[in-house]
């Protein structure tokens, strides 16, 4: 059997996300035969059958679930090659560290100034994303390193440092008596009458389930908690977005949080063996 062609994985990714030709068509800019007949045609060529088609629409078989995950990890692999190369081109190649919006604040602006401190440094773009979006801008070249927290963040195929380890706090009204703690446990602010704990995206883009309310940004977190809709427990540095409205407490029992510096395993250049030494010194300084 021949390679595939890219062009097949982003026809076969649109049809079993979408799990309609049509929408897919409309998606991909095309007419609706074709795509049917590409994704037929990949069907033959695989000798399996990828998606189930009846008058109820349209499924994942098992082998289609296996090829959707590993479609979606080549193409990104495609648009890291794009887009690292072409960064590597530009008269002044620079680095793109991604993190998420309103996370380490204090930390990421530290790295920053004691890496531009440093002879040759290149200009570093920020790029902010939503909960869990760090890997997949990496995995696709969209950026260079990440700032992510272990255990939340998923670090399969990427080469890390730790930069700090730190407890976590709990986000609360102002106004709620919780706020007039000096400590709290994670029972009991697991159970507080109408003040659910907010729920983040899991690795697969789901939510778990629970009463709480599901968010991705965090303006929308801040809110939430600052009208006494939720509460949250996130790592201590990363509450140097909180509102007036809000106060931070300890969470005495909660699983310690570790900061890392993240990149894709084996992928380095000068700019990025820089930033990664500072990020190590920033440590050894703590």
């Amino acid at each position: 059997m021949d390679g595939l062609e890219t062009r097949e994985l982003r026809y076969f990714v649109a049809v079993a996300e979408e799990l309609h030709f049509g929408r897919a068509a409309e998606r991909l800019n095309m007419a609706q035969p074709p795509l049917s007949r590409a994704v037929q045609q990949l069907e033959r060529r695989l000798g399996v059958v990828l998606l189930d088609r009846d008058r109820r629409g349209v499924s994942l078989t098992a082998a289609g679930a296996a090829m959707l995950a590993e479609a979606r990890l080549a193409l990104d692999a495609v648009d890291a090659v794009v887009r690292r190369t072409r960064r590597a081109a530009a008269p002044t190649p620079g680095l793109v560290l991604t993190t998420k919006a309103g996370s380490s604040h204090e930390l990421l602006k530290r790295l920053l100034d004691a890496y531009a401190a440093r002879p040759g440094a290149v200009e570093v773009d920020v790029l902010l994303c939503e909960i869990g979006g760090q890997g997949q801008l990496l995995r696709n070249g969209s950026a260079d390193v990440a700032i992510v927290h272990a255990p939340f963040d998923v670090l399969t195929g990427l080469d890390t440092v730790e930069i700090v380890t730190e407890g976590q706090v709990a986000i609360v009204p102002a106004v709620h008596p919780l706020a007039q703690r000096t400590s709290v446990t994670m029972a009991e602010v697991s159970d507080v009458p109408g003040l659910p704990i907010a729920r983040w995206p899991q690795h697969d883009g789901t939510y778990p389930p629970g009463p709480g309310p599901e968010v991705r940004s965090q303006s929308q977190l801040a809110q939430l908690v600052a009208l006494g809709r939720t509460l949250l427990v996130i790592p201590g540095s990363s509450r140097a977005w909180q509102w007036p409205e809000h106060v931070a407490v300890p969470v005495s029992d909660a699983p310690d949080v570790t900061t890392l510096l993240a990149w894709p395993a084996g992928v380095r250049s000068a700019a990025l063996d820089d930033l990664v030494e500072t990020a190590t010194r920033l440590v050894a300084a703590a």
